[in-house]
C-alpha cells in the first residue's frame, strides 16, 4: 500500500497548528516570561534580604552621622537612711538628715578625634553603596536564574511537540502495516518492529509529560507563581539576530557589578586603616554641666551649680601597643584588597570574554541544527518513496524516522541554549534590562 507521504506531512502540520491554536484559546493558565520574571522579582527573598540590607546600611550610616552632634546626658538620684546621716546640732542649728538627691545634665562634643568620626561616615556610605550593588545583583541573578527555568520548560514543551509528530507518524506507518500484514505482503516482524518504536515514543512521551510538571513546579516555587499542571509557556523560539549584528561587544569591567563591589572593599579597607591610626592619636573634647543637690524635707538645698570643661585624652601606649599592631593589620587588609581587585578583574574579562564566545557556538550550533534537520527530512521523505516503491528496507525507514526525531530534537534544544547563553553575556556585561531596587519597590507598592 502506496501513501502520498508528503500530503500527509502536509495534513499532519495543518493538525499540529490547529491543535496548537485550540489548546491556547482554551487555556488559560499560561505564563510568558516577562510574566515569571516580574513575579520573580516580587517574590524572591533573596531580593527582600536586599532591600532589608540597605535599610540596615542607611541606620548604620544615620548612626555614623549621630557622632557630628553633642552628647547628652542627665543623671538623677536619691538616697534615704533607715539612720541619719547626720545627727542634729542644736547649737549650730543643724537639724537631722537622713536623706539627700542629687541632679545633673552634662552636654559633651568631641572636638577632635584624629578624623575617626569623619571616616566612620565615610565607611557607613561606603557600605550604603555596597548594599545597593548587592541588591542590585539579586535583582540581576534572579533575572538569569528565572530565564533559565523559563526556558528549561519551553524546551519540554517543544520536546513534547517533536515526539508528538513522531507518535502521529508511526501510528500511521502502523496502520499501513497492518494493511500489508492482511494483505499478506509482509511478514509480522515488520508489523512488531513499528510496534516496538511506538512503544519507546510513548516512553519518552510520558517521561517528558512527568519533565515538564516538574519543570513546571520548580519555576511555580521560585517565582511564587501558582503550580497548576496545565499552566504552559508560551513563549517559544523565534528568529534570532546573528550576535555580531545584535551586539557591539566590548569588555568594560567597571560596569561589572563584582568589580564594584571589590572596589568598594578597597575604599572600606582604607578608611578602616584611617580610623585604626586614629586609636593612636589625641582625643579632645569638651562639655558643659549643670548640677543641683540637696534634701527634700529640710530645706538644705544647693544653686544649680554650671560648669564648663574641657578633656584631652593622649593614648602613648597606643604608639607602641595593640593599636599599632592593629594599625599594621588593616595595611595589611588593604593590600590584600588591592590583590583582589587585580584578580577579579582578570577573571571577570575572562568571564565575559567566555559568554561572548559561548553566545557565538550558540548561534552556530543553530545554523547546524537547522542543516541537519533539513538533511533528516530530505532522508526521511527519500527513505519512505523507496519504502513504498520496494527499494528497502524497514527497517531503513525507521532509522531515518528516528534521525529525524532527533535533529528536531536538536534544533529545540540549540535554540533553548542559545537564549540562556544570550541571558548569562548580558548579565556578565551588565546589559540585563532589570530594574533598580527603588523602581521594583515602587511596583511592588503600587
Amino acid at each position: 500500500m502506496k501513501t502520498n507521504f508528503s500530503n500527509y506531512i502536509k495534513k499532519l502540520g495543518i493538525f499540529l497548528i490547529l491543535t496548537v491554536a485550540i489548546t491556547a484559546n482554551a487555556q488559560e493558565n499560561y505564563i510568558t516570561l516577562e510574566k515569571a520574571k516580574k513575579a520573580a522579582l516580587q517574590y524572591s527573598h533573596d531580593i527582600k534580604n536586599g532591600n532589608l540590607r540597605i535599610e540596615k546600611a542607611n541606620a548604620q550610616k544615620q548612626e555614623a552621622l549621630a557622632n557630628y552632634f553633642p552628647t547628652l546626658e542627665a543623671l538623677g538620684g536619691t538616697v534615704y537612711a533607715f539612720d541619719n546621716f547626720i545627727d542634729p546640732i542644736a547649737l549650730l542649728g543643724i537639724p537631722e538628715i537622713d536623706n539627700v538627691y542629687l541632679a545633673s545634665a552634662t552636654a559633651s562634643e568631641v572636638v577632635f578625634a584624629g578624623g575617626k568620626v569623619r571616616n566612620a561616615n565615610k565607611l557607613a556610605r561606603v557600605q550604603v553603596s555596597a548594599n545597593q550593588i548587592r541588591a542590585e545583583q539579586s535583582i540581576d541573578s534572579v533575572i538569569l536564574t528565572t530565564e533559565k527555568k523559563y526556558w528549561q520548560l519551553v524546551q519540554l514543551q517543544e520536546q513534547q511537540k517533536v515526539v508528538n509528530a513522531a507518535k502521529l507518524y508511526l501510528s500511521e506507518l502502523l496502520v499501513q502495516q497492518e494493511d500489508l500484514l492482511e494483505a499478506g505482503l509482509i511478514a509480522k516482524n515488520q508489523l512488531l518492529q513499528v510496534k516496538v518504536n511506538r512503544s519507546k515514543i510513548l516512553l519518552t512521551e510520558s517521561k517528558l509529560a512527568n519533565m515538564r510538571k516538574l519543570a513546571l513546579l520548580d519555576l511555580a516555587l521560585y517565582t511564587g507563581l501558582d503550580y497548576d499542571t496545565t499552566s504552559f509557556a508560551i513563549d517559544t523560539m523565534h528568529q534570532i539576530i546573528p550576535p555580531e549584528l545584535k551586539y557591539q561587544h566590548t569588555i568594560n569591567v567597571a560596569e561589572n557589578k563584582n568589580y564594584q563591589l571589590l572596589d568598594e572593599q578597597i575604599q572600606a579597607s582604607k578608611l578602616q586603616t584611617k580610623m585604626a591610626q586614629a586609636n593612636q592619636l589625641p582625643q579632645i573634647s569638651v562639655g558643659v554641666n549643670a548640677s543641683k543637690y540637696g534634701t527634700f524635707n529640710v530645706g538644705l538645698d544647693s544653686d544649680i551649680q554650671p560648669l564648663a570643661f574641657g578633656l584631652v585624652r593622649i593614648p602613648i601606649s597606643a604608639w607602641w601597643g595593640k593599636e599599632k599592631q592593629q594599625v599594621k593589620q588593616r595595611k595589611i587588609e588593604e593590600k590584600i584588597a588591592i590583590n583582589q581587585l587585580k584578580k577579579g578583574q582578570d577573571q571577570i574579562t575572562v568571564g565575559i570574554t567566555k559568554s561572548w564566545y559561548d553566545l557565538l557556538d550558540a548561534y552556530k550550533q543553530i545554523d547546524y541544527a537547522k542543516d541537519n534537520l533539513a538533511y533528516a527530512e530530505e532522508n526521511l521523505d527519500v527513505q519512505r518513496d523507496n519504502y513504498n516503491s520496494g527499494l528497502n528496507n524497514l527497517s531503513d525507514l525507521l532509522d531515518a524516522q528516528r534521525l529525524q526525531q532527533e535533529a528536531q530534537t536538536e534544533l529545540v534544544t540549540a535554540f533553548a541554549n542559545y537564549e540562556v547563553k544570550e541571558t548569562v553575556y548580558l548579565y556578565r556585561n551588565n546589559k540585563l534590562n532589570a530594574p533598580s531596587p527603588e523602581e521594583l519597590s515602587e511596583v511592588k507598592h503600587e
